[in-house]
């Protein structure tokens, strides 16, 4: 069964720093485009960042940009996103995603919010 399960998501103060892990199971990761996505609520779904398979090609949402980096580790089936410098609306669930011709997966997110 292909899966992806999110992690390390939680309480953090603005300014401060999490790291999400996202672990890949049933399929060959360093064929897959990844990238992190978030909902707030009351708000469609964005793209905060991605990379194409072969790692050479990343992108980030503007309001994410120099603050959070997204990476992989293909033989650890793991996709990675670190956030630094959150801010309040930074606030979502944040998913991490898949990609390759047909087959799409999605984790079931995980929780940041940024708060005082």
């Amino acid at each position: 069964q292909s899966q992806l399960v999110e992690s390390g998501g939680g309480l953090v103060q603005p300014g401060g720093s999490l790291r999400l892990s996202c672990a890949a199971s049933g399929f060959t990761l360093g064929h897959y485009a990844i990238g992190w996505f978030r909902q707030a609520p009351g708000k469609e779904r964005e793209r905060v960042a991605c990379q194409s398979s072969s790692g050479e090609i990343t992108n980030y949402a503007d309001s994410v940009k120099g603050r959070f980096t997204i990476s992989r580790d293909n033989a650890k089936k793991t996709v990675l996103l670190q956030m630094n410098s959150l801010k309040p609306e930074d606030t979502a669930v944040y998913y991490c995603n898949a990609k390759h011709l047909w087959y799409d997966y999605w984790g079931q997110g995980t929780q940041v919010t940024v708060s005082s």
